[in-house]
Order: structure tokens, then sequence, then C-alpha cells
């Protein structure tokens, strides 16, 4: 199925699944070679989660019966992945705690990503009609066209994301770049 033809839910589990073969990817690579997938990995995450934090989760909690509490845990959940993250890329690839702080990231964010489609995903698509999801779905899109490129915690809100989000998003794209010129991954 091709990508504009997904409805929400498919397009995110898709890259929950790229997702989970990035960090396959990163703990498999040699210490020397960790840093551009790892780049991939949390550019990935950072603009899936910020595109989840603007489109799915306000729409989950106007449309789910429990949408509050599903969202206000994927939230905590993001929150914690982000800051470890973070600390993560600062300290860098060639940390001798790496490894086991992929693991554990690992972890947490594959159980974030199980908890999304066990108690969001399903209701989601339970309570909404493929029209809508097919909609989410190109707003999911938009926003990570316009997202940051690196975690920031405490930026968990449709509103924070919009505020914050865009100059953010501007400031981690140019850093990209600059790195990119000067051969740097991380």
């Amino acid at each position: 199925m091709a990508d504009n033809d997904k409805d929400v839910i498919d397009l995110l589990l898709s890259q929950h699944e790229e997702i989970k073969r990035l960090f396959a990817e990163v703990e498999a690579a040699p210490v020397d070679a960790r840093a551009e997938p790892f780049q991939r990995l949390v550019r990935l995450l950072a603009v899936h989660e910020t595109a989840e934090e603007e489109i799915v989760h306000p729409y989950a909690r106007r449309k789910l019966a429990t949408g509050d509490a599903v969202v206000d845990e994927r939230l905590a959940e993001e929150n914690a992945a982000k800051d470890m993250l973070t600390q993560m890329e600062k300290a860098g690839v060639t940390d001798p705690q790496f490894a086991a702080n992929l693991r554990t990231l690992k972890s947490a964010v594959v159980a974030h990503a199980e908890a999304e489609e066990r108690e969001e995903f399903v209701q989601l698509r339970a309570q909404t009609s493929e029209t809508e999801r097919r909609a989410m779905a190109a707003g999911v899109k938009a926003a990570e066209a316009l997202a940051p490129t690196h975690p920031h915690a405490g930026v968990e809100t449709a509103t924070a994301n919009v505020l914050v989000g865009t100059p953010v998003a501007i400031m981690d794209r140019a850093r990209d770049v600059i790195r990119k010129a000067m051969g740097k991954q991380s």
C-alpha cells in the first residue's frame, strides 16, 4: 500500500516497524559505524512523536471515551524517552554506556508503541471513519515535514509543538545541515 493510500493507523504501524528495524541496525553496527543509523533513528523518533502529539493524540482525546487517560500515559512515556534520547545524543555513540542505554531505550520505545497500538490505535480505528483516518494521515505527514529532527522533552502537547516546534525545527534542521557539511554525524 502506497503511503498516500494509508490511513493514519497503517502509516503509524509501518513507522513503528521502521523504528524497530532501525534499533536493530544500530545494535548490529560496529561502534565506528553507529553514528549514521543512530541519527536516522533519532530523526524518525523525533518527527514521529511530534506528529502523533500534534495530530493523533488530540484527536484521540476528543474521540475516545478514555482518551485523556490513554493520551496522558503515552505523553509521559514519550517525555521519558525524549529525555533519554537527548542524553544519549549528547553523550554520543562512543559513550561506554551507549549499548546499555540503547537497550533500555529500545525496550521503552517498543513498550510505548505496543501500548499505542493496543490502547489508542484499536479504539481510533473502531471509532473513526476511513475518511477521518486518511485525513489524519495527511496531517501526520504535514506535521512530520515541519517537525524538529531531535528530541525536545517538555514539548509533548499539540499547542507546545505548534508554538515551539517550528523555531526548534528550523534550528534542528540548520544544525543537521552544518553537521553534515562538517562531516559529523552526532
